[in-house]
């Protein structure tokens, strides 16, 4: 398929979509992201997808803009793809909105060049209720102590080293980039990570998975 094939095949999805390249510049923009953010494509194109949506991930740290990540060694041992996720952005109206991304790699067999797909759709009345259900939860956690009720729960799966390191990590204030650098992975790789950690633990959140971790006697 032609990138021009594409494009126009994404104009026609109820999503709103758009296309960068692994530096972030934006290829198309299609009529649902304009309903959607309120850019319009002649505003958009050609310009970074950061600089325009000035988004941040649910760990507060900036999202990368193509996903060099996406195709490395670590997201193909750890997820076997992309998982989606969730990001803040800002509209055209400077108004805050989170949305649920997905992502699909294109490969352009004649010029060698690499795009991601992004899909995205709102998000933010869940994203909000989920905030909610996070401060009751610390609330709780605050009243009760949880860890001394429930210390013998094992996880459903168990967590490797590296998951539960991060949560120490988590549990003791660290912020998410300084984790990144201690670790020695990027955001993208332990925003992945977090994913693991939610699905193994059935939780939905960072906080909830701390507070559940604590709770097992899965970290101190």
């Amino acid at each position: 398929m032609l990138e021009s094939e594409l494009f126009a095949l994404l104009e026609h999805t109820a999503d709103a979509a758009y296309t960068v390249t692994v530096d972030g510049e934006i290829c198309s923009w299609n009529r649902a992201a304009q309903e959607l953010l309120g850019y319009p494509a002649e505003k958009v194109l050609h310009r970074n997808i950061d600089e325009v949506l000035k988004a941040r991930d649910a760990m507060g740290t900036p999202a990368l803009a193509g996903g060099r990540d996406a195709t490395t060694r670590s997201w193909n041992e750890l997820a076997g793809g992309i998982p989606n996720f969730d990001l803040e952005i800002e509209t055209s109206a400077s108004e805050k909105m989170w949305v649920n991304v997905s992502t699909i790699v294109y490969n352009n067999s004649r010029t060698g060049r690499q795009l991601f797909v992004r899909l995205m759709h709102d998000v933010d009345q869940r994203h909000r209720n989920e905030e909610l259900l996070g401060r009751m939860i610390e609330a709780a956690r605050q009243v009760v102590q949880l860890a001394d009720t429930s210390s013998n729960h094992a996880p459903v799966t168990p967590l490797s080293e590296q998951e539960r390191r991060i949560l120490a990590m988590f549990a003791e204030g660290t912020d998410p980039a300084t984790i990144s650098a201690k670790l020695e992975i990027s955001a993208q790789t332990l925003r992945n990570h977090l994913h693991h950690i939610n699905r193994k633990l059935r939780t939905h959140n960072r906080l909830e998975a701390v507070t559940h971790a604590q709770k097992r006697g899965l970290i101190d």
